[in-house]
């Protein structure tokens, strides 16, 4: 089988073209927060209890029920305004959404889900705090960045881990509630201090429970609970040319030099906790945020060697998931 497949990409072009993809999915990431945030300011998209109906891009959406139930419609017209209203929308962003998925894997996770993003910042306080991902993983991560430099790490940084948890879970709480309700009221009634007492029980509750995840449950959530990235993964999985990342096994002995602790540094940094080098099917969590490749451009670039890792789809994805190199020799 030829394995000549994808060329190597110079050390140096790596290490500054996998830079460049984090910087750009960071400004992704940041701004779709924003806009998670304010769509709701500006009647991009929420449900008003107030008024009883959707709003999409500032216009009303409406099923017509209201009409059906006022006797000024029929059961037929009802049924097909629900039909073009509802169902045809949600088939058809759901078919776009899965195709994407199906096509390159969970890019909405690593690139622009709010959830996701909040995730990998705890992630980056808890490690320099405790050295680990989670407070379930086992042993700490190590110590040294994928450049070779050491990483900063000390308990102080554990005074920072549960207030940035509680002011993210807070944001979110009030966030949602302006899906639910005028965003203006809501934020004019927690600036001056005057909020219903509905108001105060939901963003309470709300801020314990997603405190909670954010602490102790948000890689669980990523991996079993989120209905979005479930059906991305299936997707993906589903298409055997998808774009996933290739391991170049012809240098596996390479890795043993990784970092200077003989670690992985692509382990090290995946915010999924999965290991990078595998195959596909031992990745179903994969979100696409290609932190392992930047990890591995910059370890192999500190002894002036190409990656390991890189980007492969179609033929190339195939020969990785049969165990063959999907990378052409140096």
């Amino acid at each position: 089988m030829n394995q000549r497949v994808i060329p190597i990409i110079p050390a140096a072009q790596a290490v500054a073209g996998n830079q460049r993809v984090q910087r750009q999915r960071l400004a992704a990431q940041m701004g779709f927060f924003v806009l998670f945030a304010l769509a709701p300011v500006f009647d991009l998209f929420r449900y008003d209890l107030a008024r009883g109906h959707a709003l999409f891009l500032t216009f009303e959406w409406r099923l017509g029920l209201d009409q059906f139930l006022a006797g000024r419609i029929g059961a037929g017209e009802a049924a097909f305004n629900v039909l073009t209203r509802l169902f045809l929308p949600i088939l058809a962003g759901a078919a776009v959404f899965l195709w994407a998925a199906w096509k390159w894997g969970r890019l909405y996770c690593g690139w622009l889900c709010p959830h996701f993003s909040v995730v990998e910042t705890i992630n980056r306080v808890m490690i320099r705090a405790s050295g680990k991902h989670s407070l379930w993983d086992k042993k700490p991560i190590s110590p040294w960045r994928p450049d070779g430099t050491p990483a900063p790490r000390g308990p102080i940084w554990w005074l920072a881990v549960l207030p940035l948890a509680v002011a993210f879970a807070f944001v979110w709480a009030v966030v949602f509630l302006t899906y639910l309700l005028p965003p203006m009221e809501v934020y004019a009634n927690l600036f001056n201090g005057e909020l219903t007492r509905n108001q105060l029980i939901f963003i309470a509750a709300a801020t314990t429970v997603i405190s909670l995840e954010f602490l102790f449950a948000r890689h669980l959530f990523c991996r079993y609970a989120c209905a979005v990235g479930l059906f991305q993964s299936l997707a993906w999985m589903g298409n055997k040319d998808a774009l996933v990342v290739g391991f170049n096994r012809q240098r596996t002995a390479e890795c043993a030099d990784c970092l200077p602790d003989r670690q992985s540094a692509c382990d090290a940094v995946c915010p999924m906790r999965l290991k990078p080098r595998t195959l596909k099917r031992m990745m179903f969590a994969c979100t696409q945020c290609g932190q392992c490749l930047d990890a591995c451009a910059q370890s192999q670039g500190r002894q002036g060697q190409p990656p390991l890792l890189q980007w492969v789809e179609a033929e190339a994805a195939r020969q990785n998931e049969a165990g063959f190199s999907a990378v052409d020799r140096p």
